[in-house]
């Protein structure tokens, strides 16, 4: 069994402590604010369908946020978590809406973490979805989660080389942090 080191042990803190202090707000606007700072910023909106209890979505931080590739979403995305299926004595934490907003990206079957890629108009450019070749975003897909297959990982990298100016050694950055996610 691995270990959490403390600076995984303080991201993870971090985020948990900016979820909560979100709890409050609406999906709408936790993304109407969020439109706004990346349309100031020039970046675009990643939103994180997540539950505390997820193991998953917080792999997907851990990668976000991991000091190899932070900076890389941090250039390109205003990054915001909507927390959903939580846990009855948790329920107090799921923002108003993000389950229907999930519902609405065809993400409700798909388990989490899903997540959205926005431009700073609210349209969606890309999903957590892979689609049969020609499938447009309102086709059900597959969901890849926090991506850490050999598949999941290059659909990931093939959205992010869609939706940023990110250059081919950053992403072999992001596709060598990824691929540690199966392990």
């Amino acid at each position: 069994m691995k270990h959490i080191t403390s600076a995984m042990a303080a991201i993870l803190l971090l985020t948990s402590v900016a979820i909560a202090q979100q709890a409050s707000l609406s999906a709408n606007d936790i993304l109407q604010q969020a439109y706004k700072q990346a349309a100031k910023e020039k970046k675009k909106v990643f939103v994180m369908f997540h539950a505390s209890w997820c193991t998953w979505c917080h792999k997907m931080d851990s990668s976000m946020n991991d000091k190899v590739c932070k900076k890389f979403f941090d250039d390109n995305f205003v990054i915001r978590h909507l927390v959903v299926s939580e846990s009855k004595d948790n329920k107090h934490l799921e923002n108003p809406d993000a389950e229907a907003l999930r519902v609405k990206y065809h993400g409700d079957e798909s388990g989490i973490p899903f997540w959205l890629i926005f431009d700073t108009q609210g349209n969606l450019l890309a999903d957590s979805q892979i689609r049969p070749e020609g499938a447009g975003l309102d086709a059900k897909g597959a969901n890849v989660g926090c991506p850490a297959e050999p598949e999941e990982v290059a659909y990931f990298i093939s959205v992010l080389k869609q939706t940023t100016s990110l250059n081919s050694q950053q992403l072999a950055v992001i596709e060598s942090r990824f691929r540690k996610n199966r392990n």
